[in-house]
C-alpha cells in the first residue's frame, strides 16, 4: 500500500484516524497504530511482514543483552551489526554477489532469484540504529517490545523513511499530545507532499521512463536532456513528497520526524547539496559509519578516504547494481574536489554563487543519470547524447515532440518552481494562511481525479 492510493486515502487513512481518535488511552492508541502499521505492510508483503517483524525483536533482544550484559557487549554489537547487514546481504544483493563471482573463470553458480523486501533498507537501518544508540549510552533499552516494533513498524515512516531515530520519538512513545492546530498542519503537510508525488513526479517519471526505455537511435540531445532533467525532478519530488506526507501523518498521530529535505536544488556546494538531501540517511552514515572510522580527527587524508567509504555505501546501500556504487563515488569525488581544491572554499558575491549553483545543478544531474541508467554503457551514452547528440533524425524528434504534451510542460515548470523556497516569501503574509488552505484543497482535488483516472502512479523508492 502507498500513500498515493485511493485505498489509502480514503479507507485505511480514514479508518485508522478515526479509532484512534476514539481509543482512550496511549497504550490502546499505540496498539491501534502498531496493528494498523503490521496491516498497512502486509497489504503489499504479506510474507516478508514476519522478516520485518523478526528483525525487530532480533534488535530488541540484542539492545536489552547489551545494557544487561556489559562485559560481553562488544560482542552482541557485532552480532548486531553482522545480523543486520547480513539480512540486508541475503535479500538484497545475493544476486549481485553471484554475479561478480560468476565473472571469474570456472566459477557458475546458479543466481537466486529472492523478491526484495519492501522498505527493507529502511526498517533495517532504523532497527539497528536504535542498538547502536544502546551500546554508546544515547538511550536505555526498551523492556516493552510492543514499542520497539512501533517504533519501527510505524506505518508513515515504513517503506521509504525518513530514517527515523529512536531517541528522537522515544519520549513520544510513552506520552504524546495532539491538538487541532496539529492535525490540521499535518494534513495540509500530507496534501503538499501527496501533490509533488501525483502531480510532478509521476508526469516527470513518464517522461523518464519513456525515454531511457527507448531504443539508442531514438534519443538525440533533445531527448537527453529532457530524459535528465525529468528524472532529476522525478527523484526529488517523489521522495522528498513522501517525506512530506510521512512528516505529516506523524503530526497527525502526534509524533514530530525531522525534515529530511531542504531545497537541495538550491546547494552551492556538492556539501551544500548533501546537507539538504536525504538528510536523515546521510546524517545516519555520518553518525554510525564516519565518526566512528575517525571522522575528521585522524588527518586530511584519512578524513578524505573515510569519506570516500562514506559514499561507496550511500551508493551500495541504494541497490546492487555497479550504477549506485559509481553515483555514491561520484559524489564523493567532488566532495574530495572541494576539500583539496582552494577555488571552491573563497568567498564570493551573488555572481559567484549562482555560477557555483549551476556548477551543482550540473554535477547532480549527470550522476542522476547513472542513478537512473541500467547499466554504465546505459549511462555514459546518455552523457556522451547530452553534449555531443546533434542529429535529429524523424524517429529521434517524433519522440521528443509526442512528450512535450500541455500537460508534461505544466508539470515541468511547477517542478522548477518548487524545487525553489518561494513560499518562505509568502508565509506569514495578509490572507496567506486562508490562501494556502484553497490551494491545499485544490492539490486534494487534483489527486483524486489523478488517481480516479488510473493514471501512471510509480514509487521510486519500492526499488531500494
Amino acid at each position: 500500500m502507498v500513500f498515493s492510493s485511493l485505498i489509502f486515502l480514503c479507507i485505511f487513512l480514514p479508518a485508522v484516524f478515526v479509532l484512534y481518535m476514539i481509543l482512550p488511552g496511549i497504550r490502546t492508541k499505540n496498539l491501534c497504530l502498531l496493528l494498523a502499521s503490521l496491516v498497512f505492510y502486509a497489504y503489499g508483503e504479506p510474507m516478508y511482514v514476519f522478516l520485518m517483524i523478526g528483525s525487530a525483536f532480533f534488535n530488541y533482544i540484542l539492545a536489552l543483552l547489551i545494557q544487561n550484559m556489559p562485559r560481553r557487549r562488544k560482542l552482541f554489537l557485532w552480532l548486531t551489526v553482522l545480523g543486520n547487514l547480513g539480512i540486508l546481504a541475503v535479500f538484497k544483493y545475493a544476486g549481485f554477489l553471484t554475479e561478480l563471482l560468476n565473472s571469474l573463470p570456472a566459477v557458475s553458480l546458479p543466481v537466486p532469484q529472492i523478491k526484495l523486501p519492501i522498505g527493507i533498507s529502511f526498517f533495517t537501518f532504523q532497527a539497528m540504529s536504535y542498538v547502536l544508540d544502546v551500546y554508546g549510552g544515547e538511550v536505555k533499552a526498551q523492556k516493552n517490545f510492543g514499542k520497539i516494533l512501533l517504533y519501527i513498524s510505524f506505518f508513515p515512516q515504513l517503506i521509504a523513511g525518513p530514517i527515523v531515530k529512536y531517541h528522537d520519538i522515544e519520549q513520544e512513545l510513552q506520552q504524546r499530545r495532539q491538538s487541532v492546530q496539529g492535525v490540521a498542519e499535518g494534513i495540509r503537510r500530507f496534501l503538499i507532499g501527496l501533490g509533488k508525488k501525483v502531480l510532478i513526479a509521476n508526469y516527470m517519471g513518464a517522461i523518464a521512463d519513456t525515454l531511457f526505455s527507448a531504443g539508442f537511435g531514438e534519443i538525440n540531445i533533445l531527448g537527453a536532456w529532457l530524459g535528465a532533467v525529468s528524472y532529476m525532478l522525478q527523484i526529488y519530488f517523489d521522495f522528498s513528497g513522501y517525506s512530506d506526507m510521512a512528516i505529516g501523518l506523524g503530526w497527525i498521530f502526534g509524533f514530530h520526524f525531522r525534515e529530511n529535505f531542504r531545497y537541495p536544488y538550491t546547494a552551492v556546494s556538492i556539501k551544500d547539496f548533501w546537507r539538504r538531501w536525504h538528510i536523515s540517511l546521510s546524517g545516519w552514515f555520518r553518525e554510525y559509519l564516519y565518526i566512528p572510522l575517525g571522522g575528521n580527527r585522524k588527518g586530511k587524508m584519512r578524513t578524505c578516504l573515510n569519506k570516500i567509504i562514506v559514499f561507496a555505501c550511500t551508493g551500495i546501500w541504494h541497490g546492487a547494481n555497479v550504477t549506485f556504487l559509481f553515483w555514491g563515488l561520484y559524489h564523493g569525488a567532488f566532495l574530495m574536489l572541494e576539500e583539496f581544491c582552494s577555488f571552491f572554499s573563497k568567498d564570493g558575491g551573488k555572481l559567484r554563487r549562482f555560477f557555483m549553483h549551476l556548477y551543482v545543478l550540473m554535477v547532480v544531474l549527470v550522476g542522476f543519470v547513472f542513478f537512473r541508467a541500467e547499466t554504465m554503457s546505459q549511462g555514459m551514452f546518455w552523457i556522451r547524447e547530452m553534449f555531443t547528440g546533434f542529429h535529429f533524425e524523424n524517429n529521434c524528434m517524433r519522440l521528443w515532440m509526442s512528450l512535450l504534451t500541455p500537460v508534461n510542460l505544466f508539470a515541468l515548470c511547477m517542478g522548477v518552481v518548487g524545487s525553489i523556497p518561494l513560499k518562505c516569501r509568502f508565509e506569514g503574509k495578509k490572507n496567506w494562511e486562508h490562501v494556502s488552505w484553497v490551494f491545499t484543497l485544490a492539490i486534494l482535488l487534483l489527486c483524486m481525479m489523478n488517481l480516479a483516472s488510473g493514471t501512471y502512479n510509480p514509487f521510486i523508492y519500492f526499488r531500494f
